[in-house]
């Protein structure tokens, strides 16, 4: 137990004096067909008592007497137990019969609603009148329900800090992450398996959600840590059976980190089953890990299991998971699965930790910063393939983004961490994603890059950054039908990146399904302002005779040089030659290192073949990543006919 526990017992204390009295105010509360009596405590219906545990009318009527605002776990526990120490498992179940009692349909508007990671909130209409000035009892008073759930477990030992060993290293931190992310999840996963059986078709995928996990330690500074675990349990998840069980990405979910969000909306915008609710807090040389499984439909609690771990202790506690995994869920996963979850994972906790950090630098654009812990981590477990592969996209990113790195030698370097990644393990999905990315855009290796794609999704079909990926790969090679299917898993998994929608109408503009491309260009747009879609719209509306609402699109680009080049597409397609001049002038005076492919798309368009095809060569020469989009850009459809067509084509190593 942490020493926040103990804080939180002190002060329930304090309000637990004046807990009853609070409760009790002689009041009746009415809301729909249902009148609450606080002196009377009882619970009625139309006339009809309705059973309740004393605990749970408590947990009622303190809802009932706080309707519409969130009501915190830590409040309603204080409010209700007061000086008693109550897990947080505890008060789920009470919700869970609250709701039983009251007939909350979930498919209708709940009278009281999760609100995710925080608490509830009592939604119904509720009036206030005073009871009865009656010393007659009740015919028949709350009902004390006895099962094996009591009102209140018993406060738990806390072990005395001062006989704790000190640990003054973050070693430790890294070896909980590492063996509490495998606990939580397959432990977790394990024992919603069981009760998804009872609930689901077993041919039918099962959708979870992996909330963030909820840094309680009150220091900024560990947030890494939490964002780290969840990415990491959200990874494991997805390996376990992505034909049986999809877990939604990093992207999609990370937008709930700090919003107070209805859960049943949260199923509603990810077409989620269940969610995974999670907190971490540290304190003192321990660490509590809290996770909830909650099925959406109902909001029903199905398992719920908080950790304490001593740091002593840490490093005993991944081979004893990895057996109690094998045990559990044997008899759904094939032999293959089962060996992979027995096989020991070791890491040096330390490099975890620097890992940690590189993945939280990593994901906010500082490519310095995270190839710095990258590096670390490499240096302190060489062995680690998954820094590796960190350090690869960090080098890149160094050398195509930031510009800190010269560009060869960073291309070199990323080249030579992936290589490494690769070797330390052949079946590392997400080192294939990256090898496939480099040989694309700085090989020109496309058939290369389509093997290493491919062989990324066949490992882990349930990561969406290799699926989309592996869609446009597939795109490339005109192979529609299948980049469709692979860009459509990605959304399923991803539902809210706006990339993976972009993604997808990418694939429908260049296959010639213009409306459908238009209408997932304005959902990616709705999903993140930012999204690579105003260009991509004025193309389409060019193509659909439609060149004066392509100007609207362009204004609201943020790349001058593409501005620039669809300006000179929507002038040129309006008759008004001397803008589009003017802007295609500019474009190649300033962009002509940076654009040579988007200039070479232009002069297709304008039907002027020739120069198309020297700036097309000149695009190759200069390593342009556009020219891979030849055989499928709608902007080039000019050039078709032309016999440089193909044997540009050639040159490229693309199917003709």
């Amino acid at each position: 137990m942490v020493s926040d526990s103990l804080d939180s017992a002190t002060r329930r204390r304090s309000v637990g004096k004046d807990r009853e009295s609070s409760l009790a105010d002689g009041h009746v509360y009415r809301f729909g067909q249902f009148a609450l009596d606080s002196r009377k405590r009882t619970l009625s219906r139309a006339d009809s008592l309705v059973p309740l545990t004393p605990k749970a009318f408590d947990v009622l009527l303190f809802l009932v007497q706080n309707p519409n605002r969130l009501i915190t776990k830590e409040e309603l526990l204080q409010a209700v137990w007061g000086d008693t120490f109550v897990e947080e498992g505890n008060l789920t179940q009470y919700i869970s019969h609250l709701r039983k009692a009251l007939d909350d349909n979930p498919e209708d508007t709940r009278l009281i609603v999760t609100i995710a990671r925080k608490g509830y909130q009592f939604t119904g209409e509720v009036t206030v009148a005073e009871a009865a000035d009656t010393t007659r009892q009740a015919a028949a008073q709350v009902t004390t329900v006895e099962s094996s759930r009591a009102d209140a477990r018993p406060v738990q030992e806390i072990p005395n800090q001062e006989a704790i060993p000190k640990t003054p290293r973050r070693w430790w931190k890294a070896a909980v992450v590492g063996a509490s992310v495998v606990l939580l999840g397959v432990v977790g996963f394990a024992s919603w398996r069981h009760s998804a059986r009872m609930t689901s078709p077993s041919s039918q995928k099962i959708m979870l959600a992996v909330l963030p996990f909820e840094n309680l330690s009150g220091d900024p500074n560990q947030e890494y840590l939490a964002d780290g675990l969840t990415e990491q349990t959200i990874s494991l998840l997805g390996r376990l059976n992505p034909e049986q069980l999809g877990v939604i990405a990093r992207t999609s979910v990370m937008g709930y980190k700090h919003k107070d969000e209805r859960l049943d909306q949260i199923g509603r915008d990810l077409s989620v089953q269940y969610v995974l609710e999670n907190s971490v807090r540290e304190s003192g040389g321990h660490i509590r890990i809290t996770a909830q499984l909650i099925q959406v439909k109902d909001q029903t609690h199905l398992w719920s299991q908080d950790y304490d771990y001593l740091a002593k202790d840490i490093l005993n506690v991944q081979d004893d998971v990895a057996r109690a995994v094998a045990r559990e869920i044997r008899l759904r996963l094939s032999s293959q699965q089962q060996a992979d979850l027995a096989r020991p994972r070791p890491v040096n906790p330390e490099a975890f930790d620097a890992y940690l950090q590189g993945r939280y630098f990593s994901q906010r654009g500082n490519a310095d910063m995270a190839a710095s812990y990258y590096e670390r981590a490499t240096q302190l477990d060489p062995s680690y393939a998954r820094a590796w592969v960190g350090l690869s996209k960090a080098r890149y990113d160094q050398a195509d983004t930031a510009g800190s790195v010269p560009t060869e030698e960073g291309y070199r370097l990323a080249r030579e961490a992936v290589d490494r990644a690769l070797a330390l393990d052949p079946n590392l999905a997400e080192a294939y994603t990256q090898i496939g990315f480099i040989k694309r855009f700085v090989d020109f290796d496309w058939v290369g890059a389509d093997e290493s794609n491919q062989r990324a999704i066949a490992l882990e079909p349930g990561d969406p950054e290799s699926l989309r990926a592996a869609a446009t790969s597939a795109t490339l090679f005109g192979r529609y039908g299948e980049a469709l299917g692979l860009a459509r898993r990605a959304i399923e998994l991803d539902p809210l990146n706006a990339a993976s929608r972009a993604r997808l109408g990418w694939i429908e503009y260049q296959m010639g399904s213009l409306d459908e491309a238009v209408a997932d260009f304005k959902r990616a747009l709705e999903l993140s302002p930012d999204a690579p879609a105003h260009g991509a719209l004025s193309e389409i509306y060019v193509l659909q005779g439609r060149p004066q609402d392509a100007l609207a699109e362009i204004e609201r680009g943020r790349l001058k040089f593409y501005r620039l080049q669809h300006y000179a597409i929507a002038y040129h397609a309006l008759g008004r030659e001397k803008d589009s001049d003017a802007a295609f002038t500019e474009l190649i005076e300033k962009y002509d290192k940076i654009a040579a492919f988007q200039i070479a798309e232009v002069y297709a368009f304008r039907k002027q073949a020739n120069e198309a095809f020297e700036w097309l060569d000149r695009a190759y020469a200069q390593r342009d990543g556009g020219v891979i989009q030849t055989k499928v850009d709608p902007l080039l459809k000019n050039l078709h006919g032309d016999p440089r067509y193909v044997a540009f084509l050639k040159k490229l190593n693309l199917p003709t």
